[in-house]
């Protein structure tokens, strides 16, 4: 698979500046160096897992959640058009689709201390406006640890201005997040492979699974204000619904793909579908009578 050239070049020491990877908090950073690979649109980049992420295991499992390696991408993903490809910092940024896939053999195990990875990004299907500037791209990453990689993951990202956003969003570029929902609504925490109840994305309504935050001031998941549902949340609340709906049996996915569609909005709050199937879970994520997300995830 090649050895990382520029891996020992890399610092570990500290983290990116925050609004370049779109974090408000420090804490939530996780990229701390990223350099130009010897070939056009590579990149070599550090990555440091700490024990104070959200993600971080707190049942005693040794395995982190897949969301840091799909979080990883999401950094680089902002890192790269907006410190080597000239996007403007003010823009806005839209996930089309992404993908990750896990090597359960090789991935590393949380310890006591932060773990540190390296990633190679390449950039990909660059798209351009009449002005030249940027308009689109692909980003695609191995992640390794050691000498080995045990994850990949790549997305599609659309970048516009605040002028064409506001002209997309119109009034829905005011919404905000809905309050908590009552607990009554809420499942089990054991059955959808969480340890805290504010990490819970959905709730059980009349039968049907809804997309309703426990925490909508969660520092992960909305670390900064969103007018829609962040490509986070739906990827998660998809993965808590496919727990549900397998009775605990798909908790924690080795691959999977989501692919949006449109907007995900606060409310009304979307119906999220799951359908496991042996070792699979596909999931639809629908809203006002429209798709606006779908996709699918595999376990071991």
């Amino acid at each position: 698979m090649g050895v990382f050239t520029g891996a020992s070049r890399l610092s570990w020491s500290r983290t990116v500046p925050r609004e370049l990877v779109h974090r408000r908090s420090a804490a939530e950073v996780l990229l701390t160096d990223v350099r130009p690979g010897k070939r056009r649109g590579v990149f070599d980049a550090a990555a440091s897992w700490p024990r104070s992420h959200p993600t971080f295991p707190r049942d005693g499992a040794d395995l982190h959640s897949p969301l840091i390696v799909v979080e990883t991408l999401r950094q680089l993903g902002i890192y790269l058009p907006l410190r080597h490809y000239a996007v403007p910092p003010e823009s806005r940024l839209l996930i089309t689709d992404l993908f990750f896939r896990i090597d359960p053999e090789r991935e590393p195990r949380a310890t006591s201390n932060s773990t540190d990875v390296t990633c190679r990004a390449q950039v990909t299907d660059i798209r351009r406006g009449e002005d030249g500037t940027v308009t689109g791209l692909r980003t695609e990453i191995s992640v390794r640890s050691g000498s080995g990689v045990f994850a990949r993951a790549g997305g599609g990202a659309r970048f516009l201005s605040p002028e064409q956003y506001a002209a997309i969003r119109g009034a829905g570029a005011a919404a905000l997040p809905p309050a908590p929902t009552r607990p009554g609504n809420r499942s089990d925490i054991g059955r959808l492979g969480v340890t805290d109840a504010r990490d819970v994305m959905i709730a059980v309504d009349g039968g049907a699974v809804r997309l309703r935050p426990a925490d909508p001031r969660h520092p992960f998941f909305f670390d900064h204000p969103s007018d829609h549902v962040p490509g986070m949340v739906l990827l998660e609340a998809a993965r808590q619904a496919g727990a549900l709906a397998s009775d605990g049996r798909c908790v924690r996915p080795t691959a999977g793909r989501l692919k949006a569609l449109r907007f995900a909005e606060f409310a009304p709050a979307a119906h999220v579908l799951a359908v496991p199937h042996h070792r699979t879970c596909g999931f639809r994520v629908r809203q006002g009578g429209r798709y606006v997300a779908f996709g699918a995830m595999e376990y071991r």
